[in-house]
């Protein structure tokens, strides 16, 4: 390992974290909102010691291993998730650290999980802040620090292969910079036209630019205490739910299409794609005949909730923790689904679920055909035994951790269905929950004990498990 390394590139992540903070200073500023100083201040300090970690690493390393990358990565959301919490902690906005530091990690890894109340009233400034937490998470600080960095002496793919593991497309350029460039392009491209989409249905600049972020980021965070319910508008709730469907798509497939002009053959030649969409569409229409046809929701509300759940979005429109129990556990399962590998999304995603299901099939073919050779494929690609054994490996460490979580939660004094529903919530990245954690409530009235242990729920699933847990392996630090 390169310790000196490691530090350095931490170091270059929380200087650019630090100089993001002087984005809400500026809008402190222009709207005369208050804590332009509180932004202004810890922006610098941040970027001073950001600063201070280069100085000590001795300049850009000229390799990194692959453990190098593990621990950066796992690092690098542990640390900026510590400074995003300063200005919720000097800002006076959350006083209890605990919280200040939930918040962050939550915006980080685009949970959208909350401790905050009274958003309404809250300064524009601590509402932008937020949801740049969730947009610079949404497609990962360590893909941008893989651009940035080759200009400083630095190449990405350890770090690369670190943020993106599990089953993912192959990489759009022979260098992973450019991969990573072309990335933020598509992202960026899609905020901007999902802002002016909102803009333009009604929204006013600041709220649009706000949800368009946490939308694109599958994220969650809203401006208000009413999240999406606030704008009594299906308009607005129809555009959301493409744009949410549209973020959970594997943004190396959106290049792909973008590189035909956009040709929806190219989406639907992705066995993934086509599976994403035909699970959003099952859920919807078995909320709409259980929920709809009940008369306990809306038809644009029963829509919008179940692609904000599917996707791992988590805004909401309604308590849809009211709705029938059969609903409502079909919400829960999609959590863990989640969206396509490759996207802004949280739960295990969609492909892995398919090869699992495959994987189980073949199981069940073989006890019919002893001696005979089935393989799995994934379109017209073989999957082999290595992809097929990490994946159960996979799918049993996910399991492991949420029951862990959920565990742990109760041992604290909250309850049952509240300890389940958080821990799911906040593993796959979805946010709201069901019990005292609902889309109409938050996460404030839990202990700070609970807090510590969702937290580290929620960097565990945005890495994906095995990235985290391999620094737990003693094999990971001998030489």
């Amino acid at each position: 390992m390169h310790p000196k390394g490691v530090i350095w590139t931490i170091g270059v992540l929380v200087a650019l974290y630090g100089s993001s903070m002087l984005i809400p200073a500026m809008v402190a500023l222009y709207y005369k909102a208050g804590h332009l100083s509180e932004f202004v201040e810890a922006g610098c300090i941040v970027m001073i010691i950001g600063a201070g970690m280069m100085r000590f690493g001795g300049g850009a390393p000229k390799r990194l291993s692959h453990r190098d990358g593990f621990m950066i990565v796992a690092l690098a959301w542990l640390v900026l998730s510590l400074i995003g919490a300063v200005p919720f902690w000097t800002t006076g906005t959350l006083p209890s650290m605990a919280d200040a530091m939930f918040e962050s990690a939550s915006g980080l890894t685009t949970t959208g999980a909350t401790v905050l109340s009274g958003l309404d009233q809250l300064p524009r400034s601590i509402l932008l802040w937020r949801s740049m937490q969730e947009w610079l998470g949404g497609m990962g600080i360590i893909v941008l620090a893989v651009a940035v960095m080759p200009l400083l002496g630095v190449g990405g793919m350890q770090l690369f292969r670190a943020e993106t593991p599990g089953p993912v497309k192959d990489k759009l350029t022979a260098r992973v910079t450019e991969t990573a460039k072309l990335l933020w392009y598509l992202y960026l491209i899609m905020t901007i036209i999902c802002a002016l989409a909102y803009w333009l249905a009604g929204m006013d600049a600041f709220d649009a630019v706000n949800h368009a972020m946490c939308t694109v980021a599958i994220g969650g965070f809203s401006t208000h205490d009413a999240s999406f319910g606030y704008y009594d508008s299906a308009l607005l709730q129809l555009l959301a739910s493409a744009f949410m469907v549209l973020a959970g798509i594997n943004f190396t497939l959106h290049f792909a299409a973008a590189l035909k002009g956009f040709s929806l053959k190219t989406y639907f030649k992705d066995e993934e794609f086509r599976t994403y969409i035909a699970w959003i569409l099952f859920l919807v229409l078995c909320a709409i005949l259980m929920v709809v046809a009940s008369g306990k929701d809306q038809l644009t509300h029963v829509i919008f909730n179940v692609v904000s759940i599917a996707t791992t979005t988590g805004f909401a429109v309604s308590d849809y923790s009211q709705w029938s129990p059969g609903a409502t556990m079909l919400m829960l399962m999609s959590m863990f689904v989640g969206a396509c590998a490759g996207s802004t999304g949280g739960g295990m995603k969609v492909v892995r679920i398919m090869l699992l299901f495959r994987q189980g099939m073949r199981e069940v073919r073989r006890l019919v055909h002893p001696h005979g050779v089935v393989h799995i494929k994934m379109g017209q690609q073989r999957i082999s035994a290595n992809v097929t054994e990490a994946l159960w490996g996979f799918a049993v460490l996910y399991v492991v951790c949420y029951v862990i979580i959920a565990i742990l939660l109760s041992f604290t004094g909250v309850d049952m269905m509240t300890s389940f529903t958080a821990a799911a919530a906040c593993i796959t990245n979805t946010g709201p929950g069901f019990g005292h954690v609902g889309p109409m409530d938050n996460y404030q009235s839990l202990p700070d004990m609970a807090k510590s242990v969702l937290i580290f729920g929620m960097i565990l699933g945005r890495l994906e498990i095995f990235t985290f847990l391999v620094l737990l392996v003693p094999e990971f630090w001998r030489d």
